[in-house]
């Protein structure tokens, strides 16, 4: 039986803390090994993903970078046994073993290679164990790049170049990058301008009577006027054939109770549980007995998702009702009249090819990628027809999901099925190598708990 954690000594925490460490260490290694044989045994059919990583994230609750970083170290530590021995023995962390793995594959130009054999065993070495400090392996790579890297000092050498963005559980967005001396002139050229501070209303220019905001808060604004300035520009690209643009999605009613709700306590949430209390009392009074889920049903639908969101972005997910109205008070307005499901009511036209209207309404329909567990941009998917056009079927949206080109091409070149149940929303079929009872799973934007 095993002992409760308020039950251990002192001594008992500290040794039952490193075990579990350990194992979890030693646990995390054999799952790299076993992304490495799905990686090579397990069919892309079967996976219904490119890859092992994006079969990751839709079964385990790894994100989706975790579950690509895991992906390319499994694949990686194949062509470097000594590293892979040092992680599977526990020796050295998943983390560290990364740093050293991209060193491995990608190492200085000029150093031999008798030279990386030595410096990559230097490295384990350093990882190796509890005392093992990153800053010091970091240290060691970046000596070893710099000695025997090339001609271009790390100032003016572009391929170091990066950018990451990162959405963040709360809905924003993380930025880090690492660029080259001349690529950094430009954009501090550019922020230079929009990052002075603003004067006050009486022209006082201190920091204290003027403009409080930090030296990074202004550079972020200036950073969002950048990027309004090039999305109104005529000239930028085009992106599943149309120009870049910020797309928001909202119910008209949002839209417009702002009004209702100055002149009114009571929000549409609390009207909506108010009304579905009102009915349970009266379920009571019947001698109904009352259900404790009914009460909150309204409620917990919009939480959760049924279509009925206050605002969504469709990279950045969703958006509160008084941030959407200050946005579209600068926009065109494209009406998309949607059922009680959430769903944009029939757009039918005789043509083969998915106008910019309807995929403006699959998008409001479908938010991305409709497979299960995918949901790439929507900006990055195609209208699939359902019924095939070549076989009398019409671009209509009861006939039309949005699929990323890999989804599409699995629809078309695999036993997985998609059709548009009751609800008027894609749901698809495995087949059955994949699930033997072919159980219908719904779409990647409806999936997760519904109140019905």
């Amino acid at each position: 039986m095993t002992t409760e954690i308020w039950q251990l000594s002192e001594a008992e925490l500290l040794a039952d803390a490193a075990a579990v460490s350990h194992r979890i260490q030693l646990l995390e290694a054999r799952r790299i090994a076993l992304v490495a044989d799905i990686d090579t045994r397990v069919s892309r059919e079967k996976l219904g993903f490119p890859g092992p990583a994006g079969w990751l994230t839709s079964t385990t609750l790894l994100s989706p970078s975790k579950a690509t970083k895991i992906v390319a170290l499994a694949r990686g530590m194949k062509n470097f046994p000594d590293i892979a021995d040092a992680v599977n023995t526990g020796v050295m962390s998943v983390d560290h073993a990364a740093l050293i793995l991209t060193f491995a594959e990608t190492p200085p130009k000029n150093l031999s290679e008798e030279g990386r054999d030595v410096a990559r065993k230097a490295l384990i070495a350093a990882a190796t164990g509890p005392e093992a400090r990153t800053s010091r392996i970091r240290a060691a790579i970046t000596r070893l790049q710099d000695t025997f890297g090339n001609n271009k000092p790390p100032a003016e050498d572009t391929d170091r170049n990066e950018l990451f963005a990162s959405t963040t559980l709360n809905g924003r967005l993380v930025l880090k990058g690492d660029f080259d001396a001349i690529t950094g002139e430009k954009l501090l050229t550019a922020l230079s301008p929009l990052t002075e501070p603003h004067p006050a209303a009486d022209g006082t220019e201190t920091l204290k009577a003027g403009d409080d905001r930090s030296p990074a808060k202004r550079r972020a604004d200036a950073f969002g006027h950048i990027l309004d300035r090039y999305l109104a520009s005529s000239n930028r690209p085009t992106e599943g054939g149309e120009k870049p643009h910020i797309n928001l999605h909202i119910r008209l009613q949002d839209l417009q109770s702002q009004n209702s709700q100055n002149n009114s306590d009571i929000t549409d949430d609390e009207t909506t549980r108010a009304a579905a209390e009102s009915d349970n009392d009266e379920a009571n009074a019947d001698g109904g007995g009352g259900d404790p889920v009914a009460a909150d049903r309204g409620a917990y639908r919009d939480l959760f998702g049924d279509g009925t969101s206050v605002g969504w972005l469709p990279w950045m997910g969703p958006l509160s009702r008084n941030t959407s109205r200050q946005l579209a008070c600068d926009c065109l307005l494209t009406a998309i009249v949607m059922d009680e499901n959430g769903n944009p009511l029939n757009l039918a036209r005789t043509a083969r090819t998915v106008t910019a209207k309807q995929k403006r309404a699959l998008t409001a329909r479908d938010h991305g990628c409709a497979f299960p567990g995918c949901g790439k941009p929507a900006a990055w998917t195609e209208g699939h027809h359902i019924w095939h056009w070549a076989d009398g079927g019409p671009t209509d949206m009861n006939n039309l999901v949005l699929l990323c080109g890999f989804h599409h091409r699995l629809i078309h070149h695999s036993d997985w099925e998609v059709f548009i149940a009751a609800d008027q929303h894609p749901w698809f079929v495995p087949p059955a190598t994949v699930d033997p009872n072919r159980q219908p799973r719904q779409s990647h934007a409806r999936a997760g708990p519904h109140i019905a």
